[in-house]
């Protein structure tokens, strides 16, 4: 009998993370590996980093150390860095950070079981040395899916495994495992980004875009829905691009449709959408399509013209708030979040006021807010104009506290709305919560549901009607109504999903 090996994943920062954590277990699962919650009772605790900003650069540090405590305390016997901060770093990392027993890049994902392996038994897998991944692929976007030797995490089939392995939960299965039970589950639309911000490092260790084929999307849906998935998410660098490299940039818009169409999904939402690249086409679907969230998640960093043009980056307030008027004139309850940098090299008191205006005037749902810091490796971090930090501290400071009064501005304006929540706790002291339309997993607040006594039909999964009665901040509380109580679908699309 096979020695037992077992394994746990340890998943910091994004959605798409989590599908890449979700692939390498299948990876594993296929080849025999035991998979596990906690580090503790793993032989081998994998930490799935995140390397966009230093402050999920520390949290991957912290999982990392926290990981290696446990060695010589109980099962876990080694622990091994993986993710973007691992693709990002290799060499650098693995020096820096002696307590991890192994550095693997994405090449290593296809042979991960070899090296956890190797590892476990007391082999040394060297650290890769980092490269730009976005020469890894051709410059023209039709030439790229002829191309099959790059290592694409998350767009894994069960063709990837080694011959005669079959992923264990079915040779139908794609090659994914899930590693909780949630009812929503993030999926791959594609990887890499093919833009150029100055501010960000990501494609340099992502890599230029690449979509997958619909096909694939569509499968790894239907299988999720068989594990109880009610919403899926849609997840990439840029969802708008989807398509481009396959012949059709108008994909997404055929896509979403078939989709919404899988049995048993109840909820398809789209996030990372860039303003510069909307279309009519593609707002006319996400606000008319049955079971397809009018949900935008539109990545404005800012409205002031000048800070766009320094960051790379297209628009201005007023062509932003008329995108806004064009989504909301077809489906007015619609969802939309963004996020903000303040602090960019050579923003003045007039961009900052600038910005100010553009959020007063948004109406946003939710709204992220970050102050700028150097990433190594991009075309800001060389700017001269730098603002000092305590400069920068004030407006993060001050930009924050606005936003979280218009969030909840804007989360009072849904009072008497009827909203479709999907419920994803229930039961307890915290109650029963669950999601809208307009809130994101993690990121958008969330929906208490009270008042109601049928306990039964508020169970995690179930998609439930409700009147908002009241607000918490960005949060909102409402009421069940009994008749519209969804035991796993009654295939109708609340006003929400219809855009009505």
């Amino acid at each position: 009998m096979p020695e037992r090996r077992t394994v746990a994943l340890v998943t910091l920062g994004c959605a798409r993370n989590e599908v890449d954590s979700e692939e390498l277990a299948g990876r594993l699962e296929a080849d025999g590996w035991e998979l596990v919650e906690e580090a503790a009772d793993a032989d081998v605790a994998v930490v799935n980093t995140c390397g966009f900003v230093d402050a999920a650069k520390k949290d991957s540090v912290d999982a990392l150390l926290e990981a290696n405590d446990l060695k010589g305390h109980g099962r876990t016997q080694a622990v091994v860095a993986v993710g973007c901060m691992a693709e990002r770093y290799g060499k650098e990392l693995a020096e820096a950070l002696p307590e991890a027993d192994g550095v693997l890049g994405f090449d290593d994902y296809g042979n991960i079981s070899d090296r956890l392996q190797t590892i476990l038994s007391g082999g040394i897998h060297a650290a890769h040395t980092p490269r730009d991944r976005r020469k890894l692929l051709p410059i023209s976007p039709a030439e790229r899916q002829s191309v099959s030797d790059v290592a694409l995490p998350g767009h894994g089939a069960p063709a990837d495994l080694p011959e005669g392995v079959a992923p264990a939960s079915g040779p139908r299965a794609p090659l994914r495992r899930r590693l909780d039970g949630a009812p929503v589950a993030s999926v791959k639309l594609a990887s890499g980004c093919d833009r150029r911000c100055s501010f960000c490092a990501i494609p340099s260790f992502r890599g230029s875009f690449i979509s997958r084929r619909p096909s694939d999307v569509l499968n790894e849906t239907r299988w999720l829905a068989e594990q109880g998935v009610k919403e899926v998410m849609l997840v990439s660098e840029n969802n708008t691009s989807y398509g481009k490299d396959l012949g059709d940039i108008r994909l997404l818009e055929s896509l979403l449709p078939e989709l919404a169409e899988v049995d048993g999904i109840e909820r398809v939402r789209v996030s990372y959408l860039q303003p510069a690249e909307m279309r009519p086409g593609l707002i006319d679907v996400l606000t008319s399509t049955p079971k397809v969230a009018p949900y935008f998640d539109l990545s404005f960093q800012h409205s002031a013209p000048d800070v766009l043009r320094a960051m790379r980056r297209f628009g201005d307030t007023d062509r932003f708030l008329e995108l806004l008027d064009t989504i909301r004139s077809k489906a007015p309850e619609a969802g939309v979040r963004s996020n903000f940098i303040v602090g960019f090299p050579g923003e003045t008191e007039a961009d900052l006021a600038e910005l100010e205006r553009f959020l007063n005037g948004a109406r946003l749902d939710a709204i992220g807010v970050f102050g700028y810091s150097d990433e190594e490796g991009t075309e800001a971090a060389t700017y001269d104009s730098k603002l000092d930090e305590d400069v920068v501290a004030e407006r993060l400071a001050h930009i924050s506290q606005l936003a979280e009064e218009l969030v909840s501005q804007r989360a009072e304006e849904r009072l008497g709305e009827t909203v479709r929540v999907l419920v994803e706790s229930a039961g307890g002291e915290e109650g029963v919560h669950g999601r809208a339309a307009h809130q994101a997993p993690e990121t958008d607040g969330q929906v208490l549901l009270t008042g109601f006594a049928g306990g039964e039909a508020l169970s995690v999964g179930r998609m439930v009607e409700a009147k908002v009665v009241g607000t918490e901040g960005v949060d909102l509380v409402a009421e069940p109504l009994a008749a519209f109580v969804s035991a796993g679908g009654d295939g109708r699309a609340g006003s929400e999903e219809a855009g009505t």
